[in-house]
């Protein structure tokens, strides 16, 4: 019954990944106007991540195998596991915040190993190293590489895609998208299926194929919002930089991916992006408000996995209400001193406002 259990968990969080982590890998497609139809795209990343998946077996056994001892990873820890990591993703798609697979999966599995007292601390140091590394370097090569295409695009205006130039280009952005969706599925599949492998409930080759699928039917059926955000609200981009968009975020995944690293391909991308339009409109870009917040999500959501994680721990298998009890007071006393300072702080301007 547990194994059914995580089973399904597993599928379903397979699905969210879909919609937050593959459906990203085409916003800059769409957003730059090469993919008009919202739906066309979805589908795209879907078969493009499914196949991708076929050759996720590394990152797989990472996740599996690399950060607790597998003796730790049993069927009703696996679900807690599972369960704490689809909660948070779900949360995330549901606001339309592109968060990532990567660090929510790992942030639950720390969690489980804080609770055993069983944690491969240097495999999680390098696995967070490429977390920190790798959007650095996807910013600072979109923030060049836009540099470089704004100066190709004055001296040669065929590259802003107008007139009979603009379908080759639409369909290399395309392609470059397809590129970066294969990525995201070589490596974010092990995310969902990875502890099913670590428990031997399934095998590597039998998981990234039945999970590829179920992460095609999210990209599909879940990741419009996701999509709209990646590819409209943060900066508008022409043919030329979403292709390269793509093309940096698919190579860096795919590199990590042979090494079997998991990693944040939506941080990559979207850190891909906002280099792009920071070469294009300085650093006023980071005045808007979405990408604020989805910085704030990025920092918090593998903490918040973490924490349920270790709860839920506490809660079904060690039994510990005490440490459980605090945890939760905790909690309760963060928020609502958070909460106070908000509401001091919006009284205090009222009465400056009323003053003047």
């Amino acid at each position: 019954m547990l194994e059914l259990a995580a089973v399904v968990i597993a599928f379903f969080f397979a699905m969210n990944i879909g919609a937050s982590g593959t459906a990203a890998a085409m916003g800059p497609a769409y957003g730059s106007g090469a993919i008009k139809r919202r739906r066309v795209a979805m589908l795209l990343v879907g078969v493009c991540a499914w196949s991708g998946a076929l050759a996720g077996g590394e990152v797989v056994r990472t996740i599996g195998e690399g950060i607790v001892p597998t003796n730790v990873m049993q069927i009703d820890v696996v679900l807690i596991v599972l369960s704490a990591s689809c909660l948070t993703l779900f949360i995330a798609n549901i606001i339309g915040i592109p968060l990532s697979t990567s660090e929510v999966v790992v942030g639950s599995i720390v969690g489980t190993g804080i609770a055993f007292q069983s944690l491969y601390w240097q495999h999680l140091l390098f696995i967070v190293s490429f977390w920190i590394t790798l959007p650095v370097a996807s910013f600072i090569l979109a923030f060049v590489f836009g540099k470089v295409i704004q100066l190709l695009e004055k001296n040669f205006p065929f590259l802003s895609g107008k007139g009979k130039w603009r379908k080759p280009l639409a369909i290399l952005v395309v392609m470059c998208g397809c590129f970066e969706a294969f990525a995201a599925g070589m490596n974010n599949v092990a995310n969902a299926v990875g502890p099913l492998v670590g428990a031997g409930v399934l095998d590597v080759s039998t998981a990234v194929v039945i999970g590829g699928f179920f992460v095609a039917v999210g990209a599909f059926s879940l990741g419009g919002r996701v999509l709209e955000t990646n590819g409209k609200r943060i900066t508008n981009l022409s043919l030329i930089q979403g292709g390269m968009v793509s093309f940096t975020g698919g190579s860096l995944v795919v590199i990590a991916s042979m090494f079997g690293m998991p990693v944040p391909l939506t941080q990559i991308t979207t850190s891909a992006i906002v280099g792009v339009g920071t070469a294009e409109n300085g650093f006023a870009l980071w005045q808007k408000s979405v990408i604020r917040r989805i910085v704030k999500v990025w920092i918090s959501s593998p903490l918040v996995a973490l924490a349920i994680s270790y709860g839920l721990i506490l809660l079904f298998h060690s039994g510990d209400f005490y440490t459980l009890f605090v945890l939760i007071s905790v909690f309760v006393a963060t928020v609502g001193s958070y909460s106070l300072y908000r509401s001091i702080q919006g009284e205090h301007r009222k009465t400056l406002n009323d003053r003047q």
